[in-house]
């Protein structure tokens, strides 16, 4: 035992190796470190250098000969047994027993900064050794996840992953008979984005004549793809397919709406006298005209407008001076401009409000009511006491409004008309109960006081009494009435 001892004193006083002893004056942990930061910055060099350094191991062997190979395989595999067999004994405990390995210095490690002490092991290394990888669960994907998304999923499959926002590509889909399966079961679905979606792909994909013929027995997915043209504004592949399916109508009312898109006047007005000769149905074809006629009229009114507002020759453009252009205004605005710049004008002019009711057929009830808020709007009362008068045949002249007298009072309140005209047509309003309300409502106690004088009301008209101002003319009014024997009061 002595003798084996004494070899081995013998073994590391004569190795080119030093051992570590605690009697050392140096620390050689400290000259390691300062080593580590003196050649960091060489590491490069090193490395390219590392192939030339020979690599030993505590033993004294090349580290890569024969004889070390046997020994580490050896070694490991001992090791390896030796902690498996501890781990299955101690299942319940944390603590893993982690295989021995036998620790190896070469000179490259040195230079690179490893300063591992011979007969410790890091946690990590311990982690990454294999023997203790090989008892770790492996931790494995869903098999779904594996799957070629552009493979492995039917059409059925891929309409219900697209239901489910799932991203699929459709490009697998190739043959004709694929593509319509693949709509015919997004159209199952009921699921307007997802129709819509296999829709662009086969847009994309097959040719017009082809994708035509499918959807014309497939309706649901054509209604689909004619909103979803409209919507993009694809408008020659709309008028493509509208005229396939020979929707003569549907096809020139897609080309009238290219006019919106027209900015310039002349030219939306020639584009619209060319749409007057498409195979529209005889009612939208008068309205086709009608439009036409307006515009052209329009351009007509605004250049003479336009002339005396500049010129300064009209008193009421420059009392009311005009807040926008005429052009492309709808008909009732049309009305409303020429009720209020040119009432009077003669029915041959072009902006005479008579021509326009003639011109257009415009009803009495719109004509009306538009030509009211014009001349009110500019205070007219006289204008709008004679759009109301009417002759009979005798001559007996009497008041007539086609959209009833309570509307009549609701617009000259509120275009500030004053309490005199309000009364006047208040008056007017047949229905006892609603003239009594509109004349409560804006204070027209002369409506008030005769109405309830009429209904022989006197506790209505004593109540009344209190409402007017005291020694008010109405308090007079009302006092007369009162101390009137003649009248039988009903209660």
């Amino acid at each position: 035992m002595s003798r084996a001892r004494a070899d081995e004193e013998e073994y590391w006083h004569s190795s080119k190796f030093r051992a570590f002893t605690f009697d050392d004056e140096d620390d050689e942990l400290s000259q390691l470190k300062e080593s580590k930061r003196a050649v960091n910055s060489l590491r490069d060099i090193v490395d390219e250098d590392d192939d030339d350094l020979e690599r030993v191991s505590w033993s004294g062997e090349p580290v890569g000969s024969i004889s070390w190979s046997i020994k580490e395989t050896a070694s490991s595999s001992t090791s390896s047994l030796e902690g498996r067999d501890s781990s299955l004994q101690k299942g319940s405990s944390s603590y893993a027993a982690f295989p021995k390995q036998v620790s190896s210095y070469s000179l490259s490690s040195l230079f690179k900064g490893r300063n591992k002490l011979p007969s410790f092991q890091s946690l990590s290394d311990a982690l990454s050794d294999t023997g203790v990888k090989n008892y770790a669960p492996e931790l494995r994907r869903p098999k779904a996840e594996y799957k070629d998304y552009s493979s492995d999923w039917s059409p059925k499959d891929t309409i219900r992953r697209m239901q489910r926002g799932k991203v699929c590509s459709l490009e697998r889909f190739r043959s004709l008979q694929d593509k319509l399966v693949l709509l015919d079961e997004a159209v199952a679905g009921h699921d307007g984005n997802v129709i819509t979606a296999v829709l662009i792909f086969l847009k994309q994909t097959l040719r017009r004549e082809i994708l035509f013929r499918e959807l014309e027995v497939r309706q649901v997915a054509l209604c689909h793809l004619i909103h979803f043209l409209k919507e993009t504004g694809e408008q020659k592949l709309l008028l493509d397919l509208l005229r396939f399916l020979d929707r003569t109508e549907e096809v020139a009312l897609s080309q009238y709406r290219e006019h919106l898109n027209i900015q310039d006047v002349e030219k939306r007005r020639e584009f619209l006298k060319a749409c007057i000769g498409l195979p529209f149905s005889a009612e939208d074809t008068s309205h086709i005209q009608d439009h036409y006629t307006l515009l052209e009229r329009q351009i007509i009114i605004e250049a003479n407008d336009r002339h005396l507002e500049t010129a300064g020759q009209s008193e009421i453009f420059q009392k009311h001076p005009r807040k926008a252009s005429i052009l492309n205004m709808p008909l009732v605005t049309t009305l409303f401009y020429s009720c209020f710049y040119h009432y009077t004008e003669a029915e041959g002019t072009f902006s005479s409000p008579t021509n326009l009711k003639k011109t257009f057929k415009i009803p009495d009830k719109q004509y009306v009511l538009t030509a009211l808020a014009a001349r009110a709007k500019l205070r007219a009362w006289d204008d709008v006491d004679a759009l109301f008068t009417t002759k009979n045949w005798l001559g007996y002249t009497k008041k007539k409004a086609p959209i009833g007298f309570h509307r009549v009072v609701e617009i000259l309140q509120r275009n500030s008309a004053p309490v005199q005209v309000l009364q006047e047509y208040v008056r007017l309003v047949e229905d006892v109960e609603t003239r009594l309300n509109l004349a409560t409502k804006y204070k027209c106690h002369d409506v008030v006081i005769e109405t309830y004088r009429d209904l022989k009301d006197r506790i209505q008209l004593t109540a009344y009494k209190c409402k007017v101002e005291r020694g008010s003319a109405e308090e007079e009014k009302i006092n007369s009435i009162l101390n009137n024997m003649q009248i039988r009061w009903k209660n």
